[in-house]
Protein backbone atom coordinates (compact mmCIF):
# COMPACT_ATOMS: atom_id res chain seq x y z
CA UNK A 1 0.00 0.00 0.00
CA UNK A 2 1.27 3.40 -0.98
CA UNK A 3 1.24 5.91 1.90
CA UNK A 4 3.57 8.35 1.26
CA UNK A 5 3.77 10.20 -1.99
CA UNK A 6 6.67 12.08 -3.18
CA UNK A 7 5.14 15.38 -6.16
CA UNK A 8 7.51 16.62 -8.79
CA UNK A 9 6.66 19.98 -10.22
CA UNK A 10 8.92 22.14 -12.58
CA UNK A 11 7.13 24.60 -14.48
CA UNK A 12 4.21 26.30 -14.01
CA UNK A 13 1.42 24.55 -15.87
CA UNK A 14 3.33 21.36 -13.69
CA UNK A 15 1.79 23.22 -10.59
CA UNK A 16 -1.99 23.46 -12.18
CA UNK A 17 -1.94 19.83 -12.97
CA UNK A 18 -0.80 18.61 -9.43
CA UNK A 19 -2.64 21.37 -7.32
CA UNK A 20 -5.89 19.08 -7.60
CA UNK A 21 -4.01 16.10 -6.81
CA UNK A 22 -3.06 17.53 -3.97
CA UNK A 23 -5.97 19.27 -2.43
CA UNK A 24 -7.86 15.80 -2.87
CA UNK A 25 -4.47 14.03 -0.62
CA UNK A 26 -5.42 16.67 2.31
CA UNK A 27 -9.58 15.97 1.86
CA UNK A 28 -8.58 12.23 2.15
CA UNK A 29 -6.03 13.05 5.04
CA UNK A 30 -9.20 14.98 7.01
CA UNK A 31 -11.50 12.21 6.22
CA UNK A 32 -8.72 9.57 8.27
CA UNK A 33 -6.70 7.84 5.39
CA UNK A 34 -3.03 7.43 6.27
CA UNK A 35 -1.49 9.06 2.86
CA UNK A 36 0.71 11.74 2.87
CA UNK A 37 2.87 13.57 0.26
CA UNK A 38 5.99 16.15 -0.24
CA UNK A 39 6.30 19.00 -3.31
CA UNK A 40 9.51 18.81 -4.47
CA UNK A 41 9.74 22.18 -6.87
CA UNK A 42 12.61 21.46 -9.48
CA UNK A 43 13.18 25.68 -9.84
CA UNK A 44 12.78 24.69 -13.87
CA UNK A 45 11.19 27.61 -14.38
CA UNK A 46 11.64 30.91 -12.47
CA UNK A 47 8.44 33.43 -12.49
CA UNK A 48 7.48 35.67 -10.27
CA UNK A 49 4.04 34.45 -10.62
CA UNK A 50 5.41 31.63 -9.05
CA UNK A 51 5.92 33.35 -6.33
CA UNK A 52 3.48 32.94 -2.92
CA UNK A 53 0.19 34.67 -4.91
CA UNK A 54 0.54 31.70 -6.95
CA UNK A 55 0.66 28.93 -4.27
CA UNK A 56 -2.41 31.18 -2.79
CA UNK A 57 -4.79 31.51 -6.22
CA UNK A 58 -4.55 27.14 -6.40
CA UNK A 59 -4.58 27.26 -2.73
CA UNK A 60 -1.34 24.75 -2.46
CA UNK A 61 1.25 25.13 0.04
CA UNK A 62 4.33 25.59 -0.87
CA UNK A 63 6.70 23.33 -1.78
CA UNK A 64 8.81 21.23 0.46
CA UNK A 65 12.23 22.26 -1.25
CA UNK A 66 12.77 24.34 -4.96
CA UNK A 67 15.68 22.22 -6.17
CA UNK A 68 16.58 25.76 -7.73
CA UNK A 69 18.04 24.12 -11.02
CA UNK A 70 16.89 26.38 -13.35
CA UNK A 71 19.24 28.27 -16.13
CA UNK A 72 21.58 26.75 -18.36
CA UNK A 73 21.17 24.86 -21.48
CA UNK A 74 18.75 21.52 -21.33
CA UNK A 75 21.56 19.39 -21.09
CA UNK A 76 22.91 21.31 -17.97
CA UNK A 77 19.19 21.85 -16.67
CA UNK A 78 18.53 18.00 -16.76
CA UNK A 79 21.68 17.56 -14.82
CA UNK A 80 21.60 19.61 -12.37
CA UNK A 81 18.13 18.76 -11.22
CA UNK A 82 18.82 15.08 -11.22
CA UNK A 83 22.23 15.67 -9.31
CA UNK A 84 19.76 17.64 -6.68
CA UNK A 85 16.64 15.37 -6.79
CA UNK A 86 19.17 12.28 -6.50
CA UNK A 87 20.66 13.95 -3.19
CA UNK A 88 16.76 14.75 -1.89
CA UNK A 89 15.38 11.27 -2.76
CA UNK A 90 18.37 9.14 -0.94
CA UNK A 91 17.39 11.30 1.71
CA UNK A 92 13.72 11.13 2.24
CA UNK A 93 12.25 7.98 1.66
CA UNK A 94 8.87 7.65 -0.15
CA UNK A 95 6.62 5.20 -1.95
CA UNK A 96 6.15 6.73 -5.08
CA UNK A 97 7.39 9.36 -7.02
CA UNK A 98 4.43 11.45 -9.08
CA UNK A 99 5.52 13.40 -12.33
CA UNK A 100 3.18 15.25 -14.60
CA UNK A 101 3.29 16.14 -17.99
CA UNK A 102 6.22 16.58 -20.71
CA UNK A 103 8.77 18.88 -19.30
CA UNK A 104 12.62 18.30 -18.34
CA UNK A 105 11.68 17.91 -14.64
CA UNK A 106 9.37 14.98 -15.55
CA UNK A 107 12.10 13.08 -17.29
CA UNK A 108 14.88 13.94 -14.89
CA UNK A 109 13.09 12.98 -12.11
CA UNK A 110 11.58 9.60 -13.68
CA UNK A 111 15.41 8.74 -13.79
CA UNK A 112 16.73 9.35 -10.66
CA UNK A 113 14.07 7.70 -9.08
CA UNK A 114 13.89 4.43 -11.11
CA UNK A 115 17.92 4.38 -10.90
CA UNK A 116 16.98 4.22 -7.04
CA UNK A 117 14.62 1.54 -7.35
CA UNK A 118 11.80 3.75 -6.58
CA UNK A 119 8.33 3.54 -8.29
CA UNK A 120 6.96 6.10 -10.34
CA UNK A 121 3.56 7.48 -11.67
CA UNK A 122 2.96 9.35 -14.38
CA UNK A 123 -0.18 11.68 -14.94
CA UNK A 124 -0.60 12.72 -18.35
CA UNK A 125 1.32 9.85 -19.79
CA UNK A 126 0.68 8.66 -23.65
CA UNK A 127 0.41 11.99 -25.11
CA UNK A 128 2.27 11.75 -28.32
CA UNK A 129 2.35 14.66 -31.00
CA UNK A 130 5.00 12.11 -33.06
CA UNK A 131 7.39 15.24 -33.81
CA UNK A 132 10.61 14.21 -32.69
CA UNK A 133 11.51 17.85 -33.39
CA UNK A 134 9.73 18.96 -30.02
CA UNK A 135 11.90 18.26 -26.50
CA UNK A 136 8.73 17.67 -24.81
CA UNK A 137 8.12 14.37 -26.87
CA UNK A 138 11.43 13.20 -26.17
CA UNK A 139 10.45 14.07 -22.22
CA UNK A 140 7.48 12.19 -22.79
CA UNK A 141 8.80 9.00 -24.15
CA UNK A 142 11.56 7.94 -22.06
CA UNK A 143 9.14 9.06 -18.99
CA UNK A 144 6.87 6.60 -20.02
CA UNK A 145 9.45 3.95 -21.27
CA UNK A 146 10.24 2.99 -17.96
CA UNK A 147 7.20 4.33 -15.27
CA UNK A 148 5.17 1.96 -13.31
CA UNK A 149 1.95 3.51 -13.59
CA UNK A 150 0.49 5.51 -15.97
CA UNK A 151 -2.14 8.10 -15.35
CA UNK A 152 -4.32 9.02 -18.85
CA UNK A 153 -6.39 11.76 -19.99
CA UNK A 154 -7.61 10.38 -23.17
CA UNK A 155 -8.37 6.21 -24.36
CA UNK A 156 -6.02 7.37 -27.26
CA UNK A 157 -3.56 7.83 -25.18
CA UNK A 158 -3.93 3.94 -23.54
CA UNK A 159 -3.52 2.44 -26.90
CA UNK A 160 -0.18 4.44 -27.56
CA UNK A 161 1.13 2.81 -24.69
CA UNK A 162 -0.61 -0.38 -25.46
CA UNK A 163 1.58 -0.26 -28.60
CA UNK A 164 4.94 0.71 -27.29
CA UNK A 165 4.42 -2.39 -24.87
CA UNK A 166 3.07 -1.38 -21.63
CA UNK A 167 1.01 -3.75 -19.66
CA UNK A 168 -2.41 -2.24 -19.77
CA UNK A 169 -2.83 -3.18 -16.46
CA UNK A 170 -0.60 -0.59 -15.17
CA UNK A 171 -3.07 1.87 -17.54
CA UNK A 172 -5.58 4.08 -15.86
CA UNK A 173 -8.04 5.89 -18.07
CA UNK A 174 -8.56 8.85 -15.60
CA UNK A 175 -9.16 11.74 -17.43
CA UNK A 176 -7.49 15.22 -17.33
CA UNK A 177 -6.44 17.08 -13.67
CA UNK A 178 -5.57 20.29 -15.85
CA UNK A 179 -9.69 20.63 -16.25
CA UNK A 180 -10.06 19.85 -12.48
CA UNK A 181 -8.56 23.22 -11.61
CA UNK A 182 -9.94 25.07 -14.27
CA UNK A 183 -13.52 23.84 -13.14
CA UNK A 184 -12.60 24.22 -9.58
CA UNK A 185 -11.99 28.25 -10.14
CA UNK A 186 -13.77 29.06 -13.20
CA UNK A 187 -15.86 31.03 -10.52
CA UNK A 188 -12.72 32.74 -8.92
CA UNK A 189 -11.21 34.12 -12.61
CA UNK A 190 -10.07 37.48 -11.81
CA UNK A 191 -10.41 40.65 -13.41
CA UNK A 192 -7.18 41.56 -14.60
CA UNK A 193 -5.72 45.11 -14.34
CA UNK A 194 -5.58 45.40 -18.01
CA UNK A 195 -9.07 44.76 -18.86
CA UNK A 196 -9.78 48.60 -17.82
CA UNK A 197 -6.41 49.71 -19.02
CA UNK A 198 -7.17 48.61 -22.49
CA UNK A 199 -10.88 49.04 -22.36
CA UNK A 200 -11.52 45.44 -23.52
CA UNK A 201 -14.90 44.00 -23.95
CA UNK A 202 -16.16 40.76 -23.59
CA UNK A 203 -15.74 39.06 -27.29
CA UNK A 204 -14.46 42.11 -28.69
CA UNK A 205 -10.76 40.76 -28.28
CA UNK A 206 -8.51 38.05 -29.08
CA UNK A 207 -5.55 36.13 -26.89
CA UNK A 208 -2.19 35.35 -28.85
CA UNK A 209 0.61 33.26 -27.06
CA UNK A 210 3.69 32.01 -29.16
CA UNK A 211 6.46 30.30 -27.24
CA UNK A 212 7.85 27.49 -29.52
CA UNK A 213 10.94 28.41 -31.29
CA UNK A 214 9.72 27.50 -34.58
CA UNK A 215 7.45 30.85 -34.07
CA UNK A 216 9.43 33.50 -32.05
CA UNK A 217 12.69 32.53 -33.19
CA UNK A 218 12.29 33.07 -37.05
CA UNK A 219 12.55 36.74 -36.84
CA UNK A 220 10.73 37.52 -40.79
CA UNK A 221 8.28 34.64 -40.28
CA UNK A 222 7.33 36.24 -36.73
CA UNK A 223 6.90 39.79 -38.11
CA UNK A 224 4.55 38.09 -40.81
CA UNK A 225 2.62 36.32 -38.57
CA UNK A 226 2.06 39.34 -36.67
CA UNK A 227 1.23 41.40 -39.38
CA UNK A 228 -1.19 39.04 -40.92
CA UNK A 229 -3.15 38.58 -37.71
CA UNK A 230 -3.68 42.07 -37.57
CA UNK A 231 -4.72 42.30 -41.42
CA UNK A 232 -7.20 40.00 -41.06
CA UNK A 233 -9.06 40.61 -37.03
CA UNK A 234 -11.11 43.07 -38.39
CA UNK A 235 -9.69 45.79 -36.30
CA UNK A 236 -10.19 43.63 -32.95
CA UNK A 237 -7.29 44.29 -30.95
CA UNK A 238 -4.87 41.00 -30.19
CA UNK A 239 -4.39 40.79 -26.28
CA UNK A 240 -0.50 39.06 -26.27
CA UNK A 241 0.73 37.99 -23.04
CA UNK A 242 4.64 37.74 -24.20
CA UNK A 243 7.83 36.17 -22.50
CA UNK A 244 10.54 38.45 -22.42
CA UNK A 245 12.84 37.13 -24.82
CA UNK A 246 10.56 37.15 -27.30
CA UNK A 247 9.91 40.46 -26.92
CA UNK A 248 13.22 41.20 -27.48
CA UNK A 249 12.99 39.52 -30.64
CA UNK A 250 10.01 42.11 -31.41
CA UNK A 251 12.20 45.19 -30.18
CA UNK A 252 15.02 44.00 -32.30
CA UNK A 253 12.82 44.05 -35.26
CA UNK A 254 11.49 47.45 -34.67
CA UNK A 255 7.63 45.71 -34.33
CA UNK A 256 5.33 48.02 -33.46
CA UNK A 257 1.48 48.03 -33.65
CA UNK A 258 -1.79 49.54 -32.00
CA UNK A 259 -3.62 46.37 -32.63
CA UNK A 260 -1.16 44.13 -30.87
CA UNK A 261 -1.10 44.75 -27.40
CA UNK A 262 1.86 43.15 -25.69
CA UNK A 263 1.40 42.63 -21.96
CA UNK A 264 3.21 41.00 -18.96
CA UNK A 265 2.60 37.28 -18.71
CA UNK A 266 -0.81 36.87 -15.65
CA UNK A 267 -1.49 34.96 -13.05
CA UNK A 268 -3.85 32.10 -13.83
CA UNK A 269 -6.77 33.31 -12.55
CA UNK A 270 -5.90 36.69 -14.66
CA UNK A 271 -5.24 34.57 -17.97
CA UNK A 272 -8.26 32.54 -18.04
CA UNK A 273 -10.51 35.41 -17.40
CA UNK A 274 -9.49 36.47 -20.40
CA UNK A 275 -9.58 33.31 -22.37
CA UNK A 276 -12.99 32.69 -21.13
CA UNK A 277 -14.16 36.46 -22.37
CA UNK A 278 -12.04 36.10 -25.65
CA UNK A 279 -13.65 35.99 -28.86
CA UNK A 280 -10.62 33.36 -29.94
CA UNK A 281 -7.38 32.26 -28.75
CA UNK A 282 -4.42 31.41 -30.95
CA UNK A 283 -1.46 29.68 -29.42
CA UNK A 284 1.12 27.05 -29.78
CA UNK A 285 0.94 25.59 -26.19
CA UNK A 286 -0.61 22.61 -25.89
CA UNK A 287 -2.54 22.79 -22.45
CA UNK A 288 -3.96 26.46 -23.86
CA UNK A 289 -6.16 24.18 -26.20
CA UNK A 290 -7.58 21.92 -23.52
CA UNK A 291 -8.55 25.15 -21.29
CA UNK A 292 -10.57 26.81 -24.69
CA UNK A 293 -12.05 23.17 -25.44
CA UNK A 294 -13.30 23.21 -21.71
CA UNK A 295 -14.44 26.69 -22.20
CA UNK A 296 -15.77 26.53 -25.54
CA UNK A 297 -13.41 29.10 -26.82
CA UNK A 298 -12.69 29.02 -30.80
CA UNK A 299 -8.76 28.14 -30.86
CA UNK A 300 -6.14 28.23 -33.47
CA UNK A 301 -3.00 25.87 -33.10
CA UNK A 302 0.20 27.41 -34.68
CA UNK A 303 1.84 23.98 -35.05
CA UNK A 304 2.14 21.49 -37.54
CA UNK A 305 0.82 18.26 -34.60
CA UNK A 306 -0.58 18.44 -31.26
CA UNK A 307 -0.25 15.69 -28.91
CA UNK A 308 -3.83 16.50 -27.91
CA UNK A 309 -5.88 15.48 -31.14
CA UNK A 310 -9.38 15.24 -28.95
CA UNK A 311 -8.96 19.16 -28.83
CA UNK A 312 -9.32 18.85 -32.60
CA UNK A 313 -11.81 15.83 -32.88
CA UNK A 314 -13.65 16.68 -29.83
CA UNK A 315 -13.10 20.46 -29.33
CA UNK A 316 -12.71 23.91 -30.45
CA UNK A 317 -9.64 23.64 -31.46
CA UNK A 318 -7.95 23.42 -35.14
CA UNK A 319 -4.30 22.82 -35.85
CA UNK A 320 -3.63 25.49 -39.09
CA UNK A 321 0.37 25.09 -39.31
CA UNK A 322 3.38 27.68 -39.06
CA UNK A 323 2.31 29.11 -42.58
CA UNK A 324 1.30 32.70 -41.92
CA UNK A 325 -0.71 32.54 -45.16
CA UNK A 326 -2.80 30.07 -43.19
CA UNK A 327 -4.50 32.39 -40.38
CA UNK A 328 -7.39 33.72 -43.26
CA UNK A 329 -8.91 31.60 -44.23
CA UNK A 330 -9.44 29.90 -40.60
CA UNK A 331 -10.06 33.93 -39.65
CA UNK A 332 -13.13 33.87 -42.36
CA UNK A 333 -14.36 31.11 -40.70
CA UNK A 334 -14.77 32.44 -37.31
CA UNK A 335 -16.18 35.95 -38.27
CA UNK A 336 -18.61 34.34 -40.14
CA UNK A 337 -19.61 32.45 -37.09
CA UNK A 338 -19.11 29.32 -38.33
CA UNK A 339 -16.49 27.95 -36.01
CA UNK A 340 -17.28 24.65 -34.79
CA UNK A 341 -19.21 24.57 -31.30
CA UNK A 342 -16.91 21.31 -30.13
CA UNK A 343 -17.64 19.51 -26.78
CA UNK A 344 -16.00 18.23 -23.69
CA UNK A 345 -13.87 14.91 -24.25
CA UNK A 346 -14.95 11.84 -21.66
CA UNK A 347 -14.16 12.12 -17.97
CA UNK A 348 -12.90 15.90 -18.52
CA UNK A 349 -15.13 16.12 -15.86
CA UNK A 350 -13.47 17.32 -12.40
CA UNK A 351 -12.80 14.23 -10.97
CA UNK A 352 -9.76 13.07 -12.48
CA UNK A 353 -7.70 13.29 -9.23
CA UNK A 354 -9.75 12.20 -6.97
CA UNK A 355 -9.65 8.83 -9.38
CA UNK A 356 -6.03 8.96 -9.18
CA UNK A 357 -5.31 9.48 -5.84
CA UNK A 358 -8.03 6.19 -4.95
CA UNK A 359 -5.55 4.48 -7.21
CA UNK A 360 -2.87 4.94 -6.07
CA UNK A 361 -3.65 4.41 -2.40
CA UNK A 362 -4.94 0.38 -3.56
CA UNK A 363 -1.67 -0.04 -5.22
Amino acid sequence: MIKHITIIAGARPNFVKIAPIIHIILKKQQGGLDINYSLIHTGQHYDKKMSGDFFEQLEIPIPDINLEAGGGTQAEQTALIMVRFEKYLTQHLTDLVLVVGDVTSTMACTIVARKLNVKVAHVEAGIRSRDLTMPEEINRMITDSISNYFFTTTKLANKNLITEGVNKENIFFVGNTMIDTLLKFKIKFKKPKVWDDLILKEKKYLILTMHRPANVDQEKKLKKLLNTLIDSTHGLPIIFPVHPRTKKILLRLGFDSEKIKMIDPLSYLEFNFLVKSSLAVITDSGGITEETTVLGIPCFTIRKNTERPETVSVGTNEIIGTNPDNIRPYMKILFEHNWKKGGIPELWDGNTAKRIVEIIYKL
